[in-house]
């Protein structure tokens, strides 16, 4: 009898072992099978975030995350508007998304106010301590990390003055209610004086304000710099045709800008920045915190010049610098 129930026993043993074992591959199998929910939110359209964007998802196609198979893309766009940035970040976070990507400062704002647990990469943002994103630059110590896009003003600031020997005073248009456009607004004023240089600004509050204060530098100063700015990149074009009609050069920070027919830029590569982003959400994924990792900028910065933009605002090109740049046909 003691046989007996000893031997009934054990067989019940090797079969719950076999069950457990059976759950145990069942729950990793679902586990593998999961796709990654990545929210993406952008505060407008535009060809430098866009390339960011596209620089992000790249990198995950890449290493097996395509959209539709191991990856479900949630894309939303706010066209500008603060109340959409609003509605899009309240939903997202709703849907408790694996990953969340910002992009752009306002981006960034709005979604960290909508949750702190999950993951938030972000990308074009300048001073994410100064938009009160994270508490440093080396250690984040909140639920976000990602990449910054500050530009290297002082070096812009310098192809103006190399490219436009005779400039004395620098118009430059700028959101004045967006942190990132303030930053750059401080930085061009506090590092002005260095090259012999003033700054005439033009600060607006709207799109549709942009031609205007454009037209408003008319006269005021020798050329223009437009930085990273959302509102006025967006609508570049209106820049350049009174920069084109009025013979006032008109300089970027980036080179989407410069191919939508500004003279140049030293600056960032978007679709880079955005791929340097994605692997940093792949080292989330993979199980690092994004509360210890550091914020990263771009190491590699890129001369892009335009001669025909030059041409059509009166402009002639050294030819030494045309000769290390990146020419934009």
């Amino acid at each position: 009898m003691k046989r007996v129930i000893f031997t009934v026993l054990a067989v019940l043993l090797v079969l719950g072992a076999a069950g457990c074992g059976s759950k145990e591959q069942s729950s990793s199998g679902q586990q593998q099978s999961q796709k990654v929910e990545l929210g993406i939110i952008q505060i407008v359209e535009h060809p430098a975030l866009d390339a960011a964007r596209k620089g992000f998802l790249d990198v995950f196609a890449e290493n097996g995350y395509k959209d539709g198979d191991k990856l479900a893309v949630d894309y939303q766009n706010a066209q500008g508007q603060q109340d959409n940035l609003q509605t899009i970040a309240n939903k997202l976070a709703q849907d408790k998304k694996s990953l969340i990507l910002a992009i752009a400062t306002p981006s960034a704002q709005v979604m960290a106010d909508k949750t702190s647990e999950i993951p938030i990469l972000i990308t074009a943002v300048t001073d994410p301590v100064e938009a009160k994103l994270i508490k440093s630059m080396d250690k984040p110590d909140t639920n976000i990390t990602g990449t910054t896009d500050m530009n290297p003003i002082k070096e812009q600031l310098q192809l103006i003055k190399d490219i436009v020997p005779s400039v004395k005073k620098v118009g430059i248009i700028y959101n004045s209610s967006e942190i990132n456009s303030q930053v750059q607004a401080k930085a061009c004023k506090d590092i002005a004086p260095e090259l012999g240089l003033e700054i005439v600004e033009a600060p607006i509050t709207a799109s549709n304000e942009v031609m205007q204060g454009a037209q408003s530098l008319v006269g005021r100063c020798d050329a223009v710099y437009v930085p990273t700015d959302n509102m006025v990149v967006a609508a570049i074009s209106s820049v350049v045709k009174v920069g084109e009609s009025s013979k006032l050069p008109v300089f970027a920070a980036e080179e989407n800008s410069v191919k939508s027919g500004a003279i140049g830029t030293y600056g960032i590569d978007y679709y880079k920045l955005g791929r340097q982003t994605g692997e940093m959400a792949l080292r989330i994924l993979k199980g690092e915190k994004p509360q210890e990792m550091a914020i990263e900028s771009q190491k590699e910065l890129t001369l892009t010049l335009n001669p025909a933009a030059a041409a059509r605002m009166g402009v002639t090109l050294p030819e030494e610098l045309k000769a290390k740049a990146t020419l934009v046909e």
